[in-house]
């Protein structure tokens, strides 16, 4: 049994972010959790796309599904939801895309986002993640 990643908490936070939505013109992503689920699976296990386990469908459709995406620039919006409610396991830069954060990476956000350093960040109003310009108009925030 291969553990989920996404908490309901993780999920509804991510959900509204992500093309395919029955509102959204088009086609509509048959399963986007499993889908994510199936992405996250392979960052955390390092391994290749063609070693995904069949619960989580083709291996190709979701290789192609996640560069779709970063084309898109879906991932840096995922990753600035997840940080936002807690989860600091995945990084998203233009040069590498979408990563598994290394765990002193995910453990400094941690300890900022708790200590001092988050409400000096916040009074001189800068952000804890800093995005290149290219992500920062991407994602709507540049």
């Amino acid at each position: 049994m291969i553990e989920d990643y996404l908490s309901e908490e993780l999920w509804r936070a991510v959900a509204p972010l992500l093309p395919g939505k029955a509102s959204d013109p088009g086609c509509s992503g048959r399963d986007n959790r499993l889908f994510l689920e199936a992405v996250f699976w392979i960052l955390r296990t390092g391994s290749a796309w063609r070693d995904l386990p069949p619960q989580f469908g083709k291996w190709y459709t979701a290789y192609t599904r996640y560069h779709r995406w970063d084309r898109k620039g879906v991932w840096p919006r995922v990753v600035v939801a997840l940080s936002q409610n807690g989860a600091y396991d995945f990084q998203y830069d233009d040069d590498d895309g979408l990563r598994l954060a290394s765990s002193i990476d995910a453990r400094m956000r941690e300890l900022s986002q708790s200590g001092d350093e988050a409400r000096e960040s916040a009074t001189l109003g800068q952000t804890i993640f800093p995005l290149s310009p290219a992500t920062a108009t991407a994602i709507g925030t540049g």
